[in-house]
């Protein structure tokens, strides 16, 4: 088994992050994206989509996506919980798991791909939605900081998948200006409490 990783992507990290909470090892092969290696036909059959990270099993067989990634490893080997613990906190998890994905990582991730020098001239750039992802992601910080009002973590009391997801949307968001606003003293408390724990250095 081993892990198509990433160090300059942000859904390599969220992977990195969950194995590091379940405390599990799994090797790595760094593929540099800024030298297009993911565009390589090599990779391309592991990933059509050209995409990091993907997990290869010891068959050969591969498991693309971040969050699938994760939902395996959280079958094989289930503590501490990441992704729920009965039907109801499940659902739970899921549903703030994928707003933190939809709401706070993708629109960072938007505003980065359409406005940062990085990736001008290898793909076509719209500046103006990039400027409108990074005006959404800052406003769902502020919708954040209100979630976190009487909460410890996104999803309840407990760490989970959608505070790996929030963190590396917010972490990666300060590339384009994206950040914790000095009044949102939620959001800061939370920010800094998950930074702190080892797995956020995967």
């Amino acid at each position: 088994m081993k892990l198509y990783d990433s160090q300059l992507a942000p859904n390599p990290r969220r992977v990195r992050i969950f194995l590091a909470e379940k405390g599990i090892e799994v090797p790595t092969v760094q593929v540099d994206i800024g030298k297009g290696e993911h565009q390589e036909p090599e990779f391309l059959a592991k990933n059509a989509l050209g995409r990091v990270p993907v997990l290869e099993l010891d068959d050969g067989s591969t498991i693309a996506e971040s969050v699938a990634i994760c939902r395996y490893f959280e079958g094989t080997q289930p503590e501490p919980p990441l992704m729920g613990t009965d039907v109801l906190d499940r659902a739970r998890v899921e549903m703030w798991q994928r707003r933190m994905e939809l709401e706070v990582l993708l629109n960072s991730a938007q505003s980065f791909r359409n406005t940062h020098d990085y990736v001008k001239g290898r793909i076509t750039q719209v500046p103006e939605y990039g400027e409108l992802c990074k005006a959404t992601a800052i406003q769902r910080l502020e919708w954040l900081d209100e979630v976190l009002a009487d909460r410890e973590f996104i999803a309840g009391d407990r760490y989970t998948i959608a505070d790996i997801t929030a963190l590396v949307g917010i972490d990666f968001g300060r590339i384009t200006g994206i950040a914790v606003a000095p009044d949102q003293k939620n959001l800061a408390r939370w920010h800094a409490a998950v930074s702190e724990r080892p797995s956020a250095k995967a």
